[in-house]
């Protein structure tokens, strides 16, 4: 099956017409207009550096709904502890880029943190600039030991990477948000790809007209909270 190629005049065909990997489409660029149309969408970037752009909306999409993360016994009293400090939007760049270093993404079904080249980071930081994608970052004392950015448009959570460098600090930053994106009357977060390490966090499988649906009520539910979402 031929993939279409993404250019200036080409705009993205439907998402039904992705192949059964969930590949919809390749080329195009990272710009502000045609991501924030990806994601409007249901279609998300997702490639290795020094690749062509390749554009996805699989079958099975990966959803966690906001009073679904799993909050096992060693979580509720890292909780309760409350030694992590949790932030947003104050250093987007720095959240971006941990991402891309963390090795653990292979074991969460990312490519090792290759995918975040330096052209992600630079378009997804323009996303920060512009209000649409924001960073939760997680602190221990002055350090910065887990977090997790993603885009924001309407009522919807696009999550895109998250990371750890100290025992479930990416995890409390999540709950947080959860948290946060419920008082203001979101839908799920997008997890994108469904895999094992988001179950365990209490990510379930959706069929992609599933998640159309969601994509359409709540994309609809109230005005784009931009700008900073610093607390």
């Amino acid at each position: 099956m031929q993939v279409p190629l993404i250019d200036e005049i080409n705009g993205f065909p439907p998402v039904t017409e992705s192949r059964k990997d969930g590949i919809l489409a390749v080329g195009g660029d990272l710009s502000a207009t045609l991501l924030l149309s990806a994601y409007e969408k249901g279609i998300f970037p997702w490639y290795n550096p020094g690749e062509m752009i390749m554009w996805w909306s699989p079958e099975v999409r990966g959803i966690i709904h906001l009073d679904g993360l799993k909050k096992h016994k060693s979580m509720r009293n890292e909780l309760n502890k409350k030694r992590y400090k949790v932030t947003y939007d104050t250093c987007f760049e720095k959240v971006i880029r941990a991402c891309a270093q963390d090795p653990r993404g292979a074991e969460n079904g990312e490519n090792a943190g290759t995918w975040i080249g330096e052209d992600m980071i630079e378009a997804y930081t323009g996303l920060h600039k512009l209000g649409m994608a924001h960073s939760v970052e997680v602190w221990l004392e002055d350090e910065l030991a887990g977090g997790l950015y993603g885009v924001s448009i309407g009522r919807m959570f696009f999550g895109e990477s998250m990371f750890s460098k100290s025992t479930n600090a990416s995890k409390v930053g999540l709950f947080h948000l959860a948290e946060k994106l419920k008082n203001w009357g979101f839908g799920p977060i997008d997890c994108q790809m469904m895999n094992s390490h988001i179950e365990t966090l209490g990510a379930v499988p959706i069929s992609r007209e599933a998640f159309g649906v969601v994509l359409n009520k709540y994309l609809r539910a109230g005005e784009t909270i931009k700008g900073s979402w610093t607390e």
